[in-house]
Order: structure tokens, then C-alpha cells, then sequence
């Protein structure tokens, strides 16, 4: 009987212990399951200065220059298909540490950044208003990335019509639409000039920008990434640029799969080219959406 009694007693034990294991086993996989979330692949598109018109009669156009009426349908149709858009530091948190899960809310939208290099006025004069009027009429704010080489910016006395300035800079910021990140301080190319320069060129930027946006800022989030001027980099210029800066940029036109990036200081991004419609930015980013992810596997 005694026999008998400590067999039940065992096969009981397993008995309801096992559902106890199970559950164990589950509550570690499930983060790593982390069912119905589809990670994206995202798209960092690279724009330079936005021309109207007006724009195109007084200054030589660029290839690199992109319509304003052109930048607007694009950004309409982001809006309207309810795009999350990335800030350097959303990017960094929630895809390259991973050190932040990204919110419920947000799992399996399309993702995108969009970034704007070189300082130019026209982001202030014909960017701004359009995420203005869109904020207006959908009730959603557009966040873009800046590249800002501050050594360019205008000074407080006088006002540019090719360059932004502080203030300029601080309007965007204090309305929520411009995170603004280091692209050096005068644009130099970091792999041409000494270990000094190099060193000067990438403190005095996040000095400069973080001492015109430092009431704004609190978190300093202000220039702690960094795009490549002319997307040049070497391993010296990297080594210098992990001292100073969470994250780089750099344009090698192919697209973040972030599951397979191991490099936080070589991620890419896509010029976008003057001679591309609205349209056809709209048809390529359309092939980046969670269910055609599998696509871009080979960029790994």
C-alpha cells in the first residue's frame, strides 16, 4: 500500500507540476514570439533642400533638390496610411539596443525616417509649414530628422536666405516636428583632415547645437547621432565618432534591416533624388511593408 500510496503521490506530483513548467517555459518564449508583431524593415530616406518655385528661380538647382509640391504628396500619403515616424532616437531604442519594446499601439505599422542634411533654409521655410498644415488637418505630427552642420547657421543678427539659424531651429523643435542631429560642423569631409580636426569638427557640432537648444532639451537628445558628411568614413573617423555620438548615418542606398545590422555606426539610408516623383518614392516604400518583409532579407 505504502508502494501503492507514493506511486499516486509521484504520478500526482507530475501531474500538476507539468502544466506549472509549461507555463514557465511559455512566460520566457513568449517575449521571443512576441506573437503578432511583424518587425519592419525600414526605409531612412535622405533629402537635401526643398525648392519651390520661387526657390528654383533664385538659386541653381541641385539634382539633390526636391520639389515642395512633390514633398507634400509624399507626406500626405505617410499620414493618411498612419506611417510611425522614427526619430534617431526611437530608431536607436526601440530596433538597434532594443533597450525600449516598442508600444503595443505601434506594432506592425510601416515605419519610416525621413532626414533632411546640410542646414538649408527651406527646411524652415517650405518643410515646416507643410507638417504645420498636415498637423492641422489630420491631427498627426510629423517628426523629421535633421543632419545640421551648425557652423553654417546663421547668425542671430542677420537672416539667411540660404541657411537656417538657431531660432529657426528651435521653432521646429519646441513644436515637436524637428529632431536635430549632428552632420559635423562644417560639413568637412571626416576622412581628409587630421585627428584634431576630425575631433573638433564632431565636438563643436554637439556643443553648438545642444547650446542653441539646451531649454528645449532637457533629455539631450539634441546631437547624439551623427550622419557622415558626404558619407565618408574611414576607421579612424569611426573610432573618433563612438566616443562622441550613439549612432551614424551614412548613405550606401540600401535599407535597414535592423534585425541584421551590426554596426550602429553604418546605418544606411537612401538618397533620394531630385528627379524622383512623389509617386514613385510612394510605389518604393510600399514594398516595405511588414507582410513583404521576408524581401529584403538578403540586404542582411
Amino acid at each position: 500500500m505504502n508502494e501503492d500510496n507514493h506511486q499516486q503521490n509521484s504520478n500526482s506530483s507530475k501531474k500538476t507540476s507539468f502544466p506549472l513548467s509549461m507555463f514557465l517555459l511559455m512566460v520566457m518564449i513568449f517575449p521571443l514570439l512576441n506573437p503578432g508583431y511583424n518587425p519592419p524593415t525600414i526605409p531612412i530616406l535622405g533629402f537635401h533642400r526643398i525648392v519651390s518655385q520661387s526657390n528654383i528661380r533664385k538659386f541653381q538647382q541641385l539634382d539633390m533638390d526636391y520639389k515642395k509640391q512633390e514633398m507634400e504628396k509624399l507626406l500626405e500619403y505617410l499620414v493618411v496610411q498612419d506611417y510611425w515616424f522614427l526619430t534617431s532616437q526611437d530608431l536607436y531604442d526601440f530596433f538597434i539596443t532594443k533597450s525600449r519594446e516598442v508600444p503595443y499601439e505601434y506594432r506592425n505599422k510601416n515605419a519610416i525616417m525621413l532626414t533632411f542634411d546640410d542646414s538649408y533654409k527651406t527646411v524652415y521655410t517650405n518643410l515646416l509649414p507643410i507638417l504645420s498644415k498636415l498637423e492641422k488637418k489630420y491631427g498627426k505630427k510629423v517628426k523629421v530628422v535633421l543632419f545640421v552642420n551648425p557652423g553654417t547657421l546663421t547668425n542671430e543678427d542677420r537672416v539667411s536666405s540660404t541657411h537656417l539659424g538657431c531660432r529657426d531651429l528651435r521653432e521646429g523643435l519646441q513644436k515637436g516636428f524637428f529632431d536635430i542631429q549632428s552632420h559635423g560642423d562644417n560639413h568637412k569631409n571626416l576622412t581628409e583632415i587630421s585627428q584634431q580636426e576630425i575631433v573638433s569638427e564632431l565636438l563643436l557640432a554637439r556643443i553648438k547645437l545642444r547650446k542653441c537648444t539646451e531649454d528645449l532639451d532637457p533629455e539631450q537628445n539634441v546631437a547624439s547621432h551623427l550622419a557622415y558628411p558626404y558619407g565618408a568614413y574611414n576607421k579612424q573617423v569611426e573610432q573618433y565618432v563612438n566616443k562622441y555620438y550613439l549612432s551614424a548615418y551614412l548613405y550606401n542606398d540600401k535599407l535597414l534591416n535592423y534585425s541584421c545590422l551590426k554596426d550602429n555606426y553604418k546605418i544606411p539610408r537612401l538618397m533620394v533624388n531630385g528627379q524622383k516623383s512623389s509617386q514613385e518614392l510612394i510605389e518604393a516604400i510600399q514594398k516595405f511593408s511588414p507582410n513583404k518583409k521576408n524581401i529584403f532579407k538578403e540586404q542582411c
